[in-house]
């Protein structure tokens, strides 16, 4: 074997067995993230807020860095950046959770670093003319959609999410599968949506059957189902309720599946019937979630339902609807209310001054008449300057 073969193969064995190196440091931010399951957008969002950070410190390493400069940091976002506190809030829990969980850093300023106080805020509410004005302007996929916002009181992505066996027509509701927060909840089927979302399936079903038919037809499936049901993925049950219109294939399996459709195309046919229908209010596709809860406790409906039906996990947050129906702290009756109404008041007429008729012959004050003398009132006792001479 000659020198140069001997070389090559002394580095292969030595490549074959060299260790591989370390992972960066936002891999292992993400890798720390799916062990712990949480949510994809939590990931981006927290990889997106450390990756700016570090930028922000001239690509230092976090382990050099301290409380200071992420103080520094923080005003930044807030005095330059002009940034919700919600969002400096964010921006806080993704740094804590890269020195705690990542680093393993336990270091005690970190309980020390003040949180920016998030005022709370009124919801927007529509009133039931003016969903109506809003929904007339829709048509198709986007208004079966919308209906479910509002009638079902869905989240954006909890509607565009869901699945075909999520729908029980036979119960009148439907299955909402890791919402917020990880949590499951069930929400009612509005009874004017069922024709539209009949019809929304069987035009799925055909999709689905041609998709099929040419090789395609997957879905992606949750957590480890992929590997637990090998076939489920082609299955009618596990496709999207609301589907997109183009076909993509999987990096890792190379199977042609079908997404979701995508939320920005509700959110731009939200906006546009609300521009349509002239409404002088900024409506969102949460706003539609708002007026559900609004309007179920105008309807007299508890609570503690609501709270159910929203799946908040605590109903301080539901108690905010309160305030939007007057039925909170700030539900009292204004005293301008007990005048009879803006604008046919009968106002009395202030009297001239000096008075007339002090000794006791009658006197009219605007429309009512009335008898006033010296006598009557012992605190006015006194004499005018025009009385002294």
């Amino acid at each position: 074997m000659s020198v140069a073969v001997a070389w090559t193969a002394d580095r292969v064995c030595e490549g074959a067995f060299a260790p591989a190196p370390p992972p960066r440091l936002l891999d292992r931010v993400r890798a720390a993230m799916r062990a712990r399951h949480y949510s994809v957008r939590t990931e981006k969002a927290y990889v997106h807020w450390i990756r700016r950070y570090i930028l922000f410190h001239g690509k230092r390493h976090p382990e050099t860095l301290g409380a200071a400069e992420i103080e520094s940091f923080l005003s930044a976002l807030a005095v330059q950046g002009k940034v919700a506190a919600s969002t400096q809030n964010q921006a806080l829990a993704a740094l804590l959770f890269l020195y705690r969980e990542v680093l393993r850093m336990e270091l005690p300023w970190i309980d020390g670093i003040v949180r920016a106080k998030s005022p709370g805020r009124l919801p927007t509410v529509l009133s039931r003319d003016e969903v109506a004005l809003v929904l007339g302007q829709m048509s198709g996929v986007p208004l079966v959609m919308a209906t479910l916002l509002y009638g079902a009181g869905l989240r954006l992505l909890e509607c565009a999410r869901l699945r075909v066996k999520d729908v029980d027509f036979a119960r009148r509701q439907i299955v909402v599968r890791s919402g917020k927060g990880n949590r499951d909840r069930v929400a009612p089927l509005p009874l004017s949506v069922v024709p539209a979302l009949r019809a929304q399936l069987e035009s799925v079903g055909r999709q689905h059957a041609a998709d099929l038919a040419a090789g395609a037809g997957w879905v992606e499936l949750p957590f480890a189902l992929t590997r637990k049901l090998p076939n489920a993925g082609r299955e009618l049950a596990w496709q999207w309720v609301f589907p997109a219109s183009r076909q993509y294939v999987e990096r890792d399996t190379r199977q042609r599946r079908r997404h979701h459709l995508h939320e920005t195309v509700l959110q731009r046919a939200v906006r546009a019937a609300a521009i349509a229908a002239r409404l002088p209010k900024r409506v969102t596709c949460h706003t539609f979630r708002h007026s559900f809860a609004t309007h179920l406790l105008e309807d007299g409906y508890d609570i503690r339902t609501v709270q159910e039906l929203l799946g908040h996990k605590d109903v301080s947050t539901t108690m905010i609807y309160t305030h939007v129906l007057n039925l909170g702290p700030a539900g009292v009756r204004s005293p301008a209310d007990a005048l009879g109404g803006f604008g046919g008041v009968q106002r009395p007429v202030a009297p001239a001054w000096p008075p007339r008729g002090l000794g006791g012959e009658r006197q009219q004050v605007g429309s009512v008449i009335e008898r006033r003398s010296v006598s009557d009132n012992p605190g006015r006792a006194f004499r005018r300057p025009w009385e002294k001479c």
